[in-house]
């Protein structure tokens, strides 16, 4: 696979890259950003104990061959405390732990991966054998709307970020779908 530049990060020419490639180029951006170095097995199998699901197998990839958090386009949290907060949780089980509270009304197996900011986080939902991706984002209408799923995989995400192609601000289909909330 060619790789170009875009942003300053490696990505792969074509949109349909292998989880490999993509580990590839979150390596590469771990190491030009000197994030934490890969976690070790058993982050993963305690997180996986928190969570009651296993880690789809991608994000165990990039955990385990790139970086302890830090990486896509908002850092993703660590499963341990690094030194480095990527949120404001100290890693992924603080921040399920916060996510799990039966207010929020978060289904089984979906976890906080990514902090947006303005209380806008990128989940990924653990019973999906390919990570599928979900947001939350109480701004747009109410706390009963605010979890979407996205309709894409991790690996296509994550070739989305490393092409520039993810939003700073709400999804677009998202603002559309909001308009029609009844708590508007």
């Amino acid at each position: 696979m060619v790789f170009t530049v875009d942003n300053g990060h490696p990505v792969a020419e074509d949109l349909r890259v292998t989880d490999d490639e993509l580990i590839a180029a979150v390596r590469d951006y771990a190491a030009d950003k000197d994030l934490p170095g890969p976690a070790r097995p058993a982050d993963i199998a305690a997180f996986e104990h928190i969570a009651g699901h296993a880690m789809p197998h991608l994000l165990k990839r990039i955990y385990l061959e790139a970086s302890n958090g830090g990486f896509g386009p908002w850092e993703a949290v660590s499963l341990t405390d690094t030194g480095d907060w990527f949120s404001d949780c100290e890693d992924i089980a603080m921040a399920y732990r916060e996510f799990a509270d039966p207010e929020r009304g978060l289904p089984p197996g979906l976890v906080p991966l990514m902090d947006r900011g303005c209380a806008m986080w990128a989940l990924i939902d653990f019973t999906t054998a390919d990570g599928q991706m979900w947001d939350s984002d109480p701004n747009l209408c109410c706390k009963e709307h605010a979890l979407a799923p996205l309709g894409q995989s991790l690996s296509e995400w994550l070739a989305d970020w490393l092409h520039g192609a993810i939003p700073d601000g709400s999804y677009p289909h998202r603002e559309l779908a909001a308009k029609d909330c009844p708590a508007r």
